[in-house]
């Protein structure tokens, strides 16, 4: 639980301006203590700084928020995760809830909102925008559909799973890159291992199983 003092913080996100204008919004109330902006230099403030609680996005280079949450969570449990994400689609939420996340918010939030979302993180309060609770209540209630808590779906990253989706509606490599803003060989590597995981063999097989988990709709 809290002592009453204010949370120290690393804030994890991928892109600059965010994260400073996260740091400004925060206030008084938080006490920011580092800044990173991918899964490996996270992982090294996180173990060298043990903050409070750990703000961080869901979809970043190396494997976003989980990854992030599974290299560290075990080593320094008193560590919090509160994901922050542009996303509110329920497998994100729920892949970075199983993972060990104490809350999800999105970033339509307020300063004030998110600072008061911090301290309640570190009080030991799970929090969640709206619409969003109701997505982890459903599933812990087993009525999310199959394709949001598939234990096949979440033996992928974010990228990956991002990739698929764009695979399944049909998008080329190099359209598929330029969406994402990476290189058409990194989508094609993405692909490789989704095949590999899934044990699947062509895209074809990729579109319907994406297809049959209804991903294509979200």
């Amino acid at each position: 639980m809290s002592d009453g003092s204010a949370p120290r913080v690393v804030i994890v996100d991928d892109h600059d301006l965010f994260r400073a204008g996260v740091r400004t919004s925060l206030g008084p109330l938080v006490e920011v203590v580092a800044e990173s902006s991918d899964v490996d230099s996270a992982v090294r403030a996180i173990e060298e700084l043990v903050p409070d609680v750990v703000l961080l996005d869901v979809h970043m280079p190396g494997g976003g928020g989980v990854e992030v949450i599974r290299r560290v969570a075990d080593g320094r449990p008193e560590v919090r995760f509160l994901a922050l994400s542009v996303s509110d689609a329920a497998e994100d939420v729920i892949a970075l809830i199983r993972a060990g996340a104490r809350g999800y918010v999105t970033k339509t939030i307020s300063g004030p909102e998110l600072a008061d979302a911090v301290c309640r993180v570190h009080a030991g309060d799970a929090v969640f925008s709206p619409r969003l609770a109701g997505f982890v209540l459903d599933a812990f209630a087993g009525e999310i559909p199959a394709a949001q808590v598939d234990p096949e779906l979440d033996l992928l990253t974010p990228r990956e799973r991002e990739v698929l989706q764009h695979i399944a509606r049909g998008y080329m490599y190099k359209e598929i890159a330029a969406q994402l803003g990476i290189s058409a060989k990194t989508v094609e590597a993405h692909v490789s291992a989704v095949l590999r995981k899934l044990q699947l063999s062509s895209r074809h097989e990729l579109s319907r199983w994406a297809s049959h988990r209804r991903l294509v709709e979200e």
